[in-house]
C-alpha cells in the first residue's frame, strides 16, 4: 500500500466530484489532522498573504516546485507569466491537464533540469528539504536551476512552539537533528501512503544554509503563526 498516490487520488475525487472526505495526517509530533481537499483548489482571494506575496515577486520564466492541486501555476498562468510546474504526485499532474494548467511534469526535484528566472516552493516550501542533512544537497541543485540574476521564492515556518510548555522551556526530541524535523502518512479513503520526512526550517537556519550556499536570503514576510517568506539569490 506504500505506493498508493494518496494525494493525487483524492484531488482528482475532489475534481470529479465525488469529495467524501478529506485526507488525514499522520505526524510524529502532534495527534492526527485533516487537509480540507476544498482549501487545496483556494483562489487568489483565499489564499494567505504570504502565497499572494510570492505569486505577484513572480517574474520571467517561473517553476512552480510542488504544484499539488494547481492553484498557485493557475493564478500564474493567468496572468500569463510563463510558469511550468513539477509534482512527485501522477494524481496531481494527470490533474493538472484536465484543469487546463499547462507544462507541468511527473519528476522529483533532485531529478530536473532546466533554467529559470524564478523557483517557486510554497505551502512550507522547505518541507521538500526532508531533513536538515539535506538541505545543502537540496540548496544547490535549486541554485543550478536559477537564471543570471534569478531568484527562489519560499516560505517556511519555525514549530518550536509545538514543543514549549507552559514554563516556556522546551521539550525537544533529541533523536533527531533539528526540532523541525516531522515524519508524516496520510490517509484517505482507508487506504494510507508511504511515510515521509518533511522539513520546517526556521528563517535564520535558512539564512545559514543559504549563505553557506553562496546564496543571498533576504526575509519578505512574516506572518502571525511563525511562518515566513523568504527570497534567495545568487551571492
Amino acid at each position: 500500500m506504500d505506493n498508493i498516490d494518496i494525494f493525487g487520488r483524492a484531488l482528482q475525487d475532489y475534481h470529479e466530484d465525488y469529495y467524501s472526505e478529506d485526507i488525514v495526517v499522520h505526524s510524529s509530533i502532534a495527534e492526527d489532522d485533516v487537509i480540507p481537499i476544498p482549501y487545496l483548489f483556494r483562489e487568489f482571494e483565499e489564499m494567505p498573504v504570504i502565497e499572494q506575496k510570492a505569486l505577484e515577486l513572480c517574474k520571467g520564466k517561473t517553476l512552480d516546485i510542488g504544484f499539488g492541486a494547481g492553484s498557485h501555476l493557475m493564478w500564474l498562468q493567468d496572468n500569463d507569466i510563463d510558469a511550468s510546474g513539477i509534482d512527485i504526485s501522477e494524481g496531481a499532474v494527470t490533474l493538472s491537464r484536465k484543469r487546463t494548467l499547462k507544462n507541468t511534469h511527473h519528476a522529483h526535484l533532485l531529478e530536473y533540469q532546466g533554467t529559470y528566472d524564478t523557483l517557486l516552493l510554497l505551502m512550507n516550501g522547505t518541507g521538500i528539504f526532508e531533513k536538515v542533512s539535506k538541505v545543502d544537497e537540496y540548496l544547490k541543485h535549486l541554485k543550478s536551476l536559477l537564471a543570471e540574476g534569478g531568484q527562489i521564492l519560499i516560505d517556511g515556518s519555525d514549530i518550536k512552539y509545538m514543543y514549549e510548555d507552559e514554563d516556556g522551556g522546551l521539550w525537544i526530541d533529541t533523536h533527531r537533528d533539528y526540532y523541525g524535523e516531522v515524519t508524516y502518512a496520510m490517509s484517505y479513503k482507508g487506504q494510507r501512503g508511504a511515510t515521509f520526512d518533511w522539513l520546517y526550517l526556521d528563517f535564520e537556519l535558512l539564512k545559514y544554509y543559504a549563505n553557506k550556499n553562496e546564496l543571498n536570503c533576504e526575509l519578505i514576510l512574516e506572518g502571525d503563526h511563525y511562518e515566513y517568506l523568504a527570497r534567495l539569490t545568487v551571492a
